[in-house]
């Protein structure tokens, strides 16, 4: 029996890419390439299986129906970048890799807090440009997270995961808005109050991490006017997706002081990053790096590919996004 075809957009880490190899007839990204949108709706008519990430866009108008693929094995927990319903409207299964992204998601998280806190990145900058004097007492003083309220939007696991890193490591308070009640076993070992707004959660808070999806109406979830809310001395944590925040507002809002800055993991339209950020020593920009460890990343691959083998096997996928 003929091998099922499989299309891998992207560069995966090389463990999984020779399961994958070993069990499929696998077509592999080499030169890690972004696909266009084009192309990966020709390959929808080319593969039994097409396996995305975060960097293509699946619109409404590459599933037209009567595809050869069967299913979408989506690398990331996040699924956004696919039009869900044209893809099951054609006829497509969809999974994602939930749940093993939460601890280096939530690490990410506390990273950014401490180096916006501490002036991290702007102090490795100055020191490398050779502009260190030595040290001196009022020198690139930052502030404390101990005793600091931090504020929750959308506490899912790694919200959980983030906030317990923060009460744990810095005796961080804990607010958080959520839409759906939070199990209380789920918050076991945090002391979190539940706010019935996020304009409460930004209110209160002296940093605010936003863990929820992308899309939808989260789409600039953090705009003009809640960005305000937050306050001259608050800070803004972005883990989750870029559209989460309207970029353009949250430009405004640093440099005109109404907050003090922002630490960002995703962007609107990434790889593109606003030169207005890039230039702000308040700010603090990693590349999406939030699961990227070896351990995270292999262990995404793994369920894509339990995902494909319980597909083919005629079996109920581990994962579905529905």
């Amino acid at each position: 029996m003929a091998k099922k075809t499989i299309l891998i957009t992207r560069k995966w880490p090389e463990a999984v890419e020779k399961r994958l190899s070993e069990t499929y007839d696998a077509t592999l990204n080499e030169t890690d390439t972004p696909m266009t949108t084009e192309e990966i709706g020709a390959a929808l008519n080319e593969y039994d299986a097409v396996c995305p990430t975060v960097s293509d866009k699946l619109p409404a108008s590459i599933f037209s129906g009567n595809h050869r693929a069967q299913i979408l094995g989506n690398f990331g927990v996040g699924f956004n970048h696919i039009d869900i319903e044209a893809a099951k409207a054609a006829g497509l299964t969809v999974t994602n890799t939930p749940h093993v992204l939460t601890d280096c998601t939530a690490d990410t998280a506390i990273t950014l807090m401490l180096m916006l806190a501490r002036r991290a990145g702007e102090g490795e900058r100055e020191l490398r440009s050779g502009n260190w004097t030595g040290w001196r007492p009022t020198h690139m003083m930052g502030t404390r997270l101990r005793d600091k309220t931090l504020g929750i939007v959308g506490m899912g696991r790694i919200g959980i995961a983030t906030a317990k890193r923060a009460q744990a490591a810095f005796g961080m308070k804990v607010v958080y808005y959520n839409l759906v009640d939070v199990p209380d076993a789920a918050l076991e070992g945090i002391e979190a109050t539940r706010l019935d707004t996020i304009e409460a959660v930004l209110e209160a808070a002296d940093v605010v991490s936003l863990h929820v999806p992308g899309g939808g109406d989260n789409t600039h979830l953090m705009n003009a006017e809640r960005l305000a809310l937050i306050g001259p001395r608050g800070m803004l944590i972005n883990t989750a997706r870029g559209d989460v925040i309207d970029q353009e507002a949250l430009i405004a809002a640093l440099q005109s002081g109404k907050i003090a800055g922002a630490g960002l993991d995703v962007f609107e339209g990434e790889p593109k990053v606003p030169q207005a950020l890039i230039e702000m020593e308040n700010v603090v920009l990693l590349p999406h790096l939030g699961s990227a460890t070896t351990e995270t990343r292999e262990d995404m691959g793994k369920m894509v590919a339990d995902n494909l083998d319980a597909f083919f096997a005629g079996q109920d996928v581990p994962n579905p996004v529905t």
